[in-house]
Order: C-alpha cells, then structure tokens, then sequence
C-alpha cells in the first residue's frame, strides 16, 4: 500500500486528513512538528507528504530545502495561509501541489490518484532532453534552437506541478502544443485533455459549454449537458484566447479557480472540480487588461507560471527541420515521398512567416500537392518579398503599395504543372473581376473557380489555396446557404 505523512500542528485537521486518506487505501503517519516530520521520513520514506506550512518549530517548507530528504516524496502543501508568492516559492523548492484548507475531497482523490515518484517524471523528462539533438524534438514540439531549448526548460519546470500556465505568443507559434506537453509530462496524463478556443464559441453559449448546463435551463436545453470542467475531471482544461472570454464568465471562471467549485447554468448546486487550467493569448497580457479585455485579477491568477513562445523569424535555425518534419508526415499520409531541395529550403529560411508555424505546415502541404516530381523547389513556396509581418508583438515589416489597376483584374487559377513555360501560362484558365469588387466577393470567386478547376477535389484545393480544410468546408457551407452555388454541404472534419 502507498504510504502517506501528514505534517500538520492542528490536531484536529491532522486527524481528519488522516480518516480521508486512509478511506484511499493509503497507511498513514501523522507529524505535528518539523522534528517529529524528519523522524517518520526517517522510519518509512513516504510516497506522499501533505505539508502544513505553519509549525511549531519552523515553516513546513524547511523539509523541502533540504533535497534528499523528500527526493522521493511529491510534496503537497496542506494550509489555510495559501497565496501566488507561496504557490511561487512552493514551486522552486519541488512542491507538486497545494491543497487549500478545509480541504476539498474531491481535489485530495484526484492527487491521491496521480502519485508518481518525483524521480520517475525528472528520468523522462531527462531522456528528452538528452535526444533531443538526435531527435529534434522535445514532446510534440520541434526545434532545437536556444529559444526553444528555454521553452523545454521552463516546461520541464512546471509539467510535474498542478499550477496554472500562461502561455503568450503571436497566432501559429503552437501554444496548443505546448499545452499538450505540459500534459503529457504531468501526473495527469491518463486524464482527458481538453481545448477550447473561447473565441470560437458564440457569447451566449460559451457559459452553458463551460459549465454545462440544466435540462430546461434556456430554450432549446432538452437535456443535462456536462460542461468542459466536468468532462476534464482530473486532467487539464487548455483555454485557447481567453482575452476573448467575456468579462461576466472571467469574473466566474476566477470563482472556480479559486474555490474549485462551480454551478452548472440553470442549478443552484455547486460541483466540485479537479482541472488543472492552462491558458493562451495572442495579445500583450497587460495590453490586454487595459483594453478591458482581460481582468486584472485573473491574470495575475493565471500568471502563475508564464510562458512566452517565440515567433518562427526569430528561430529561424528551426525552419529546415520543421519543414522536413511536416514534409514527412504529409509523404507518409499521401504515399509518396518527396524532399526539398537545398535551394527550396533556403528559400523558406529566407520568409518572415507572418503565420508562423502554421503558416509553414500549410506551405508544405500546398508544395508536396503541387510538385511534379520527387523534389520540391522554390516554384510554389513564398519568396521573401513577399512577408508582412502585421502581429503586435514583433517589428512591423512595410508592405509596398499597390497601384491601382487600369482594367478589371484577372487572377490566374493554379495550374496542374508548376514549370510552365510562357506561352503554357497563357493558356491557364483565369476569373476576371471588375473594379470594386469585394475581397469577400473575390475570396469566394477564387475559392470556387479553384474548387471547379481540380474536379471539385477538397483537399488539393486547400492545398493550393493555402487554408486549412476545415476553413474550406465552413466557406462552401457559407456559400451553400447564400445559394452562390452548388457545393458539397458535407460536414467538416474535426
């Protein structure tokens, strides 16, 4: 049986504690003291030590200083005086998790639960590192210049903890991967993992999706309906763009984070939870409160651990090996084997990536469908002339203007062969469009001249077109319902 140590001077408290864990089919010890603490770590090492920080003789903490007495122990701090500079200071010394008193059961299980031995989680993350040159990558991230070697030490720091992350960086620099490791190197691994991009749900519906929601609870709730934090329980909840949570549901998410507890929409009985919350945003934090954006509070609630992800220009040593990463996956999809040039990978070190990692996965698909042959060069990549970098967090790279056209413009449709000699690309099908014409009206015009030119085949025209496939679907449904043509109303794939 795993053993457990509760250190804690209220005898009361102590005696509770020990009732709750031994129900977990756990033995346990009991310390009132520092030197009655070290005593019993002496008698029987213990897998799990519940740490009150207010003692007698000192601050509970003293046992952490110490290394190799608790080296083998997750440490848990058990206290009543819990706030962001204990949970900061917990976090250096080695603390796994702090549970707040009166303790809630249901958070004690879910610790209880995920017991790994401190030793188990710092040997992965060490054969991860130690690969990592060979490899070139550190979890489901890639790369191995010195800004992301920062990256892997800081999750490496924080994945076998339950605090809550910050992830900040421009759109496409993979803060959902980031996520998803911190989740795979944590104890909560075997629990579900969620994302949800708050920007992508309506207003009025992203409350009943967090929270879930009461049969009968607002017109159209024909039945109970479990929110995020429910169907978490025990794992981590990932909140992608949380600066485009409206400010009423940040006020009850801050609730929740600090009581875990909420109320589905429509009840009046608070549900206990055990999520682990990391959160992301594509805006300057602090910009963001003070465009009411963000509420102070919850930053600085969030703002436990941060982590700020570079933009691919400025790792631009990464470039060739994620280029070759999602170049291999797309062959292994597709059947076939292609490569890259040496002058094609030149050329993609050479682009700016205004859209940054994701922007280069879409390139690549686009490049493969496109080559003729077993190698692709620089025919259907981005020159560098062509970057614009726009984002607010790095420098803004000008845009040369644009004369106006004399006569309605004709694009060109992609063709099937991409060495085309002169008079080949005449011979290319164009759409014209006349002056002042939309950029919707345009977009959708190219969108389906493009579809209609490769037989209607998706996955080539998302491809070429430079979108994801799901973006593809949602214009053609758009499309569809306006009655602008007849397209495959299918549903979009997950």
């Amino acid at each position: 049986m795993p053993h457990a140590l509760v250190v804690d001077d209220d005898h009361d408290s102590a005696a509770s504690l020990r009732e709750l864990i031994a129900g977990e089919k756990f033995t346990v010890a009991v310390a009132h003291n520092l030197r009655d603490a070290r005593r019993q770590i002496a008698l029987q090492q213990p897998d799990i030590l519940l740490l009150d920080l207010r003692l007698p003789d000192g601050n509970g903490m003293d046992l952490l200083a110490d290394p190799k007495l608790v080296a083998n122990s997750e440490v848990v701090l058990c206290t009543g005086h819990a706030n962001l500079e204990t949970s900061i200071q917990a976090l250096r010394l080695g603390a796994a998790d702090y549970l707040v008193k009166p303790v809630n059961l249901k958070q004690l299980q879910g610790v209880l639960s995920r017991i790994m031995k401190p030793a188990a989680l710092q040997a992965e993350v060490q054969g991860l590192t130690a690969n990592l040159d060979e490899s070139g990558h550190f979890g489901h991230l890639w790369g191995r210049s010195a800004p992301m070697k920062r990256i892997y030490e800081q999750i490496s720091r924080v994945a076998g903890t339950s605090v809550s992350v910050f992830i900040t960086g421009e759109s496409g620099t993979g803060k959902e991967v980031v996520a998803q490791t911190v989740h795979d190197l944590s104890r909560r691994r075997k629990r579900p993992f969620l994302a949800v991009n708050c920007g992508a749900i309506s207003p009025n519906l992203i409350e009943s999706e967090i929270f879930g929601h009461e049969k009968g609870s607002f017109t159209g709730a024909e039945r109970q309906h479990q929110g995020f934090f429910e169907r978490a329980s025990g794992g981590t909840l990932f909140l992608d763009e949380i600066t485009e949570m409206p400010l009423e549901l940040q006020v009850k998410l801050l609730r929740v984070l600090e009581t875990g507890r909420f109320m589905r929409v429509g009840s009046t009985t608070a549900l206990e939870t055990d999520v682990r919350i990391v959160a992301a945003t594509n805006r300057l934090p602090y910009q963001a409160v003070a465009s009411g954006k963000l509420r102070e509070d919850l930053l600085y609630r969030l703002n436990i651990f941060p982590i700020s992800l570079p933009p691919l220009r400025d790792r631009s040593a990464d470039i060739p090996l994620l280029a070759n990463h999602f170049l291999a996956a797309i062959s292994e999809q597709e059947g076939t084997v292609r490569r890259f040039s040496p002058a094609a990978l030149a050329s993609l070190v050479d682009y700016g990536w205004p859209g940054n990692v994701r922007e280069l996965r879409n390139v690549v698909q686009r490049a493969y469908v496109m080559a003729q042959g077993d190698t692709i060069d620089e025919t259907w990549l981005p020159a560098a002339t062509e970057t614009g970098v726009t984002s607010g967090w790095g420098n803004l790279a000008s845009l040369p203007e644009a004369a106006p056209p004399p006569r309605p413009v004709s694009i060109p449709a992609p063709p099937t062969r991409p060495a085309e000699t002169a008079a080949a690309v005449a011979d290319m099908p164009f759409i014209t469009l006349p002056i002042g014409s939309s950029v919707a009206q345009a977009e959708r015009a190219l969108m389906l001249a493009t579809l209609r030119h490769f037989n209607h085949h998706k996955e080539r025209t998302a491809a070429v077109l430079g979108i994801s496939l799901k973006t593809l679907y949602n214009r053609l449904k758009e499309y569809a319902a306006e009655g602008a043509a007849a397209v495959d109303g299918s549903s979009p794939p997950d």
